[in-house]
């Protein structure tokens, strides 16, 4: 069965941090980016790593991928003014007889194997997949002055990860249609919605936490120390 190329998007500021570029903070023994990368080379079925970098960057990716000894064939591609641009070009840059595509945030380095070869086959087989948590907290739409308006009913609700994975042909047609309409998405599966194509949540039992704020980091290094 083909190899899945797998696009790291790793282009941006990460300004939320407050900390410089977050992907390049050292956590258990290596820039955040790399446990990512390392992760998603040693996934059983990636048969190729395109990581969306800034040009200023470029070296340090370079650097970066001899420590963590880079064995899945790699390249670099520049990132776009938003992030849909990013993973736009990437998906362009993966090989164009691939089959399966999955697109990972760099800044979420505990890829789930098990979870995403779930979504894999789920994308094989109607053509995109997320995974995804079930929200268990209540949660509350507030006004403009942090006061609490209503109570959203959390039953099907669910807070969508990375990797998100599609059939090649969908998530660029997908991506196609937001860019000719000039629509802005915030994830993929939202370019997969404006298209009206199905998106299969595979729900993750593993943790699988993205870097946004200094809080996050302390479960984060937890995690990859462990």
């Amino acid at each position: 069965m083909p190899g899945v190329s797998i696009v790291i998007v790793a282009a941006g500021s990460g300004n939320r941090m407050g900390q410089g570029d977050k992907l390049f903070l050292d956590i258990a023994g290596l820039p955040l980016i790399g446990h990512t990368w390392r992760r998603c080379d040693r996934f059983p079925d990636a048969a190729e790593i395109v990581l969306v970098v800034r040009d200023d960057t470029r070296a340090r990716f370079e650097k970066l991928a001899g420590r963590i000894d880079a064995q899945t064939p790699w390249q670099l591609v520049a990132g776009g003014a938003e992030r849909q641009d990013s993973v736009w070009n990437g998906v362009n840059a993966t090989a164009a007889g691939s089959e399966i595509v999955a697109i990972q945030d760099g800044a979420r380095p505990c890829l789930p194997l098990v979870a995403t070869q779930l979504a894999v086959s789920a994308a094989r087989e109607m053509g995109a997949a997320v995974l995804a948590k079930r929200l268990a907290d209540t949660l509350k739409r507030g006004d403009g002055q942090a006061q609490i308006v209503g109570t959203l009913d959390r039953e099907n609700l669910w807070a969508v990860q990375t990797p998100q994975v599609f059939r090649r042909e969908i998530i660029l047609a997908a991506l196609a249609k937001v860019r000719d309409e000039g629509l802005s998405v915030t994830d993929d599966t939202a370019a997969c919605e404006a298209l009206g194509q199905a998106v299969r949540l595979i729900e993750c039992d593993q943790p699988n936490p993205k870097a946004t704020t200094p809080a996050d980091l302390p479960f984060i290094e937890s995690l990859l120390s462990g």
